[in-house]
């Protein structure tokens, strides 16, 4: 646990498997407070976060990019200090010698809801475009671009091997977003 005083070195921690064989994300971090590092196949850190709860944050972070969470490195802390919390990421940042590409241009893929509209279709894109539909009958196609969205995900973490069920907020579809339900 860090101190104001005491930031631990990021290579001094341990590499945490994103995913255990039994197909778990770590549990122990369930609504502990505390920075985390997050390494892709390679261990080459992609990003470095802080959060009331490592758990969900971890789970977030892997739906909206799970090409790139294999491994993760945490400091937990006792007490919420946003103070202490930033002093580690900027530790750590210091310590990798550079931003990671998550904290800087890639930022809103790893923090924000997926935007499925974004990976529409040209096929998708057209049937929307169609100036015979109404406003319900976009609506309908951007849940089903959602939809989509979702089940390549879902797809891709189960083959990684996630045991783990993953729910999306449903309301969220409607607007051709997909964030976890907490």
């Amino acid at each position: 646990m860090a101190t104001e005083t005491n930031i631990p070195n990021l290579t001094s921690l341990e590499y945490i498997p994103y995913i255990d064989e039994n197909g778990e994300l770590p549990e122990q971090y369930q609504g502990k407070i505390g920075v985390y590092a997050i390494f892709d196949q390679d261990k080459t850190l992609q990003f470095i976060g802080y959060s009331r709860d490592v758990f969900l944050s971890l789970r977030q972070h892997l739906v909206r990019q799970p090409q790139y969470c294999y491994w993760v490195k945490v400091e937990t802390i006792e007490r919420p200090s946003r103070k202490i919390l930033e002093e580690i990421e900027q530790a750590w940042i210091a310590e990798n010698g550079s931003l990671p590409i998550g904290n800087g241009e890639n930022k809103e893929k790893w923090i924000s809801p997926i935007d499925a509209k974004a990976l529409i279709t040209p096929e998708e894109q057209a049937n929307y475009d169609n100036p015979v539909n109404d406003e319900m009958t976009k609506i309908k196609i951007i849940k089903n671009v959602a939809r989509r969205v979702e089940a390549e995900i879902l797809k891709e973490l189960e083959a990684r091997g996630l045991q783990m069920q993953v729910r999306f907020n449903p309301k969220l579809k409607e607007e051709g977003l997909l964030d976890v339900k907490s």
